[in-house]
């Protein structure tokens, strides 16, 4: 059978994989039915999944099958692109004083860094900048020819972008040592630099290729940072359905979250050590609404603002030096799916022979999430002065009484008589005097 054909209905084959009579039994295409999500790339579109609607719909035609389409839910991903960097050659165009000679021309290899291409483009490099340009690049001519046989002619600048290997770029300053190191025809290579001394290399998001040396081998970052970061970070970058560029420069901030959600089971000292302590209601709240907020993303595949909330919760917990079993318990669970590898160990490191990904994903509480009170900003005269709390069904005149005999409104009134308060309901209070 074709590739096309046979990769047009074989999820209706893993239904029923041993069946030797058909390809697969009504018992089980009515039990299955359709696939629950396909992922694939927006290329297929126009291929495999517009031949996977036909042959699903024309086997329901012939009674084979009671699915009118063959997936519930599609999602094309997007896909990860890489930030191409590049240096700006130098392309003379040459005058030939000695037609008789048979010497051949040596092209010396000079880049000019990006914000001096850009100024050029730009009709604002100053005409000095410009001189001085052509006088290098003649002088470094002549080296690598000697004598008058020919000269550069500079007239206008011909710059030719060229890839240049991500590796060699910090930033986009060049490393230039390393660039002459990298290809043979760039060992004498000379640099028109930014008045700092440094080579800036121009950028542009491309699609990941060897060719534009724009490649990240995962290798080198699991190395480096782990695998479990690896994967936060991939998902971290932005929404499934769109491409993102890479930049490894940002995988520090997923790598300190997974650090400090580590210290949340440690101490000082590096040693395990989790609470049996009842938690508090501001932990509860916190461990809700992440248990909460991840549930949703995970339904609607939006792993990004996942991530996000992962680490808005370690930061609090941090804040509220909550160690307590109760709390990084279920949240070990939650994260598993994101970073399982350093889920799988605390897990273990609690006291559980069974795997992490086998536990039960736990439930939020609504009643963790219902606020009872309010942190008022006190303002006086337009400025923030102080901050009280109050229940959410405090009466207005009970706030203002309170707020009028407090400390803070006495120091800044200076004995003079607020001429009004107003109190915004689960907002602010504001003092006029």
């Amino acid at each position: 059978m074709p590739g096309w054909a046979g990769s047009s209905w074989y999820w209706f084959r893993y239904m029923d994989p041993k069946n030797t009579e058909t390809f697969a039994s009504k018992e089980k295409t009515s039990y299955w039915k359709d696939v629950d999500l396909y992922m694939g790339g927006s290329e297929h579109a126009t291929g495999h999944l517009l031949y996977s609607r036909f042959w699903c719909k024309a086997l329901r035609d012939l009674g084979f099958v009671e699915a009118e389409e063959p997936f519930k839910k599609l999602i094309n991903q997007g896909h990860i692109q890489g930030v191409s960097k590049f240096v700006y050659r130098v392309n003379p165009d040459i005058q030939i004083w000695d037609s008789t000679s048979d010497n051949k021309i040596t092209i010396p290899e000079v880049f000019v860094s990006k914000n001096i291409v850009d100024a050029y483009d730009n009709h604002t490099l100053p005409e000095s900048t410009l001189n001085d340009l052509k006088e290098s690049y003649t002088k470094w001519f002549r080296d690598v020819n000697p004598g008058d046989r020919f000269t550069p002619a500079l007239d206008s600048l011909n710059l030719i972008p060229i890839h240049v290997d991500i590796s060699l770029v910090s930033g986009d300053e060049l490393d230039i040592n390393s660039f002459r190191q990298w290809r043979r025809e760039y060992l004498n290579a000379q640099f028109f630099l930014e008045a700092d001394g440094k080579y800036i290399c121009g950028s542009e998001v491309e699609k990941m290729s060897k060719s534009k040396y724009n490649v990240v081998n995962p290798d080198d970052i699991v190395s480096n940072y782990g695998a479990d970061t690896l994967r936060l970070y991939e998902m971290f970058l932005g929404p499934l359905e769109l491409s993102k560029p890479w930049n490894t420069q940002g995988i520090d901030g997923v790598y300190k979250f997974l650090r400090r959600f580590w210290n949340l089971f440690h101490d000082k000292n590096g040693n395990f050590s989790i609470s049996e302590e009842a938690a508090t209601r501001d932990e509860l709240k916190v461990l809700h609404k992440t248990i909460k907020k991840v549930a949703h993303d995970i339904e609607h595949f939006s792993f990004n603002t996942s991530v996000s909330e992962f680490m808005i919760c370690s930061n609090e917990l941090s804040a509220l030096k909550c160690n307590k079993r109760s709390i990084l318990e279920p949240l070990c669970i939650v994260l598993a799916p994101y970073a399982p590898h350093i889920t799988a160990e605390l897990w273990e490191k609690m006291g559980h022979a069974d795997s992490i990904l086998d536990a039960t994903f736990p439930i939020h509480n609504e009643e963790y999430l219902t606020e009872s009170s309010h942190e008022y900003p006190i303002s006086i005269n337009g400025k923030v002065r102080g901050k009280m709390n109050f229940a959410l069904d405090m009466p207005k005149e009970d706030i203002e009484k309170i707020v009028l005999a407090s400390d803070t409104v006495q120091k800044w009134s200076e004995g003079k008589t607020p001429k009004k308060i107003i109190v915004v309901q689960g907002k602010i209070v504001n003092v006029v005097l």
